[in-house]
């Protein structure tokens, strides 16, 4: 039972990771905010990675790690928000 729930796990983050696609709208969007709000689901897309990654491993590391990530996810979109703002 234990390998069928790690195999629909380990399942689930590539199929998540398919959805790195979007990696092709942050270099090439048509303007600056469609690349943040690409660069914020890339970010977003890797959390759900690394916590489906810790699930099917039973590390409660990994729960850690993408909880600081995404922290700093969220940090860097207010931020690079706020710069694009004030330069106009």
């Amino acid at each position: 039972m234990m390998l069928v729930v790690d195999a629909l796990i380990i399942g689930a983050a590539v199929f998540v990771a398919l959805g790195l696609g979007i990696l092709g709208r942050a270099v090439l969007g048509p303007t600056v905010q469609d690349r943040v709000i690409a660069v914020n689901a890339v970010g977003t897309i890797t959390v759900v990675v690394i916590v489906l990654a810790g699930a099917a491993l039973g590390e409660q590391m990994y729960l850690d790690v993408a909880l600081v990530y995404a922290l700093l996810n969220f940090l860097m979109s207010i931020g690079l928000s706020k710069m694009l703002v004030e330069r106009g």
